[in-house]
């Protein structure tokens, strides 16, 4: 067998095998397509508003004035976050972190840019 398979994403055992289009476990019975892993992985890459990928931990800024529901203030441009999270939050904010002067929030990867 000349390529190698991949492991279970479930619990990492090594024997897997084909079954049609999907891949097999045969330990824990996960079964999963390929092709569309691939997918979810790409899908799943945040980047911020110019094109840079974003990891946990990277120090971001603000790119445009935010309006900030509840708040008498808005979060002005340049505002660093520090530390920011990938999340999976409400709608499309994708990230999270602590807002100077307004503490914890999710934002939208495509309002900041990585420093």
């Amino acid at each position: 067998m000349s390529e190698t398979l991949p492991p279970c994403p479930e619990c990492a055992s090594e024997f897997t095998y084909e079954m049609g289009d999907l891949l097999v476990c045969p330990e824990c019975a996960h079964e999963w397509s390929p092709v569309e892993e691939a997918e979810l992985e790409a899908a799943s890459v945040i980047k911020d508003a110019v094109g840079n990928v974003l990891v946990d931990g990277d120090t971001v800024t603000i790119v445009k004035d935010l309006k900030v529901k509840g708040a008498s203030g808005s979060i002005k441009v340049g505002t660093r976050v520090k530390g920011i999270r990938i999340a999976q939050g409400v709608g499309d904010h994708d990230i999270e972190g602590k807002v100077d002067g307004f503490g914890p929030m999710q934002l939208k990867s495509s309002v900041v840019k990585k420093v």
